[in-house]
């Protein structure tokens, strides 16, 4: 679970305040300790990679530690999110990012766009219920 305990605490961070503060919490994690992104996924979540549909955080853990590369640096050009609505009243956000992801040895960035659909679990903490993953080719 993600605790943005800094800006939701009080209840008194925006949802954008908060998917800026997941965006650089998850990209900060998966570019240097990828293995604890665990962390932010509960049995019920469901990661589409690039077509694939993984459920649950052993397997979305296993797939993201057995991505074909060690090393990458991840350059976020946008950030937009929006307030859902989910059962019992208690919003969650959709993160929609865009970016550039650099591999370790390449020459040439990789153009990709992902979503996040944060739900609340308790007061400034978050898990991801749902994140889609692509690379723009084109």
């Amino acid at each position: 679970m993600l605790e943005i305990l800094t800006m939701a605490e009080t209840n008194k961070g925006s949802e954008e305040e908060v998917a800026i503060a997941f965006v650089n919490h998850y990209y900060h994690l998966f570019d240097n300790d990828r293995s604890s992104l665990s962390t932010l996924y509960n049995p019920t979540s469901l990661l589409t990679f690039e077509g694939q549909k993984i459920c649950g955080v052993e397997d979305i853990s296993n797939k993201l530690k057995q991505l074909p590369f060690d090393q990458c640096r991840h350059s976020i050009s946008t950030v937009d999110s929006q307030p859902s609505s989910i059962a019992g009243g208690c919003g969650g956000i959709i993160v929609f990012v865009s970016g550039s992801l650099q591999l370790h040895g390449e020459d040439h960035p990789l153009r990709f766009s992902q979503t996040f659909h944060l739900i609340p679990v308790l007061q400034g903490s978050f898990f991801v219920q749902n994140e889609m993953f692509r690379l723009n080719y084109g």
